[in-house]
């Protein structure tokens, strides 16, 4: 059953994911415009969308910007939360634990979408700001997730026996600790890529980090929405495109941590 559902997984993931990273190489060069939510009568085989255009070619390149800045801001996050949470979980001092989560929390408080959307209403942000967005407001609750699973991990005696041996914190927090939480974290990682394509699709579907007319997914399903009854392809393909890619990225995490045996943590 975990195999199946891991190759079916793999099976969905597979073509919006090759689309998203090949799609650009066997693109071409962009041919003349034609009309408007035109199918059919020597017109492309998607049709065109909303300014003429061959809609395969735009999804060939639409993929590219959602999967990269869906992998970058889930590593950013990532990357803040790691030492914030590990930090959080190992210190003694009360006070420095409050300074490190108690911003966060207050974070937190703030559905993700409004933060993204007055933050952007504010500047301007490209690709990259829309990552930093996204990676933003993924670190509460990512730095929590982190502080949780390692602070079991650092009740245990063997932590313990380690501090008494005069290992350092590096030695505690990444050899055991770090160690210990690696599946809770691979499955909250899992989990969370898959929200942060969702979050990254929503903003670029409303106009956050992307041009109006730039080829990329969620603008394609946006904006050619108005012709969906005329030519369905032009929404219908990116729309499947993305939730083929977020599905599938769940089942894949899902059935490879289930199949993966638990190790305990190693003793001194």
């Amino acid at each position: 059953m975990t195999r199946s559902r891991f190759a079916l997984g793999l099976a969905v993931v597979a073509v919006p994911l090759a689309l998203a990273l090949l799609g650009p190489l066997f693109a071409g060069e962009p041919g003349p415009r034609s009309l408007s939510f035109a199918l059919g009568d020597g017109h492309p085989p998607l049709g065109t969308d909303f300014v003429g255009r061959d809609v395969w070619r735009q999804v060939l390149h639409g993929g590219r910007t959602v999967v990269l800045t869906a992998l970058a801001a889930t590593a950013l996050a990532y990357l803040v939360a790691l030492p914030v949470g590990l930090t959080a979980a190992l210190t003694h001092v009360r006070r420095l634990e409050e300074l490190l989560m108690r911003p966060l929390d207050v974070l937190l408080a703030v559905p993700s979408l409004l933060l993204i959307l007055l933050v952007a209403s504010v500047f301007s942000p490209g690709a990259t700001g829309l990552a930093l967005l996204v990676a933003m407001v993924n670190v509460p609750d990512a730095a929590r997730i982190v502080r949780a699973a390692a602070g079991e991990a650092a009740a245990r005696p063997a932590v313990e026996a380690l501090r008494m041996q005069g290992e350092t914190w590096w030695r505690v927090a990444v050899g055991y600790v770090g160690r210990a939480t690696l599946r809770t974290l691979a499955a909250d990682a899992g989990i969370r890529l898959t929200g942060v394509l969702y979050l990254v699709s929503t903003a670029a579907f409303l106009g956050v980090g992307v041009a109006p007319d730039a080829a990329d997914w969620a603008v394609m399903v946006d904006r050619n929405r108005t012709g969906l009854f005329v030519q369905p392809w032009a929404v219908v393909v990116p729309a499947l495109l993305i939730v083929a890619l977020t599905t599938g990225t769940n089942l894949v995490f899902d059935a490879a941590l289930e199949k993966t045996p638990r190790r305990k943590g190693r003793r001194p």
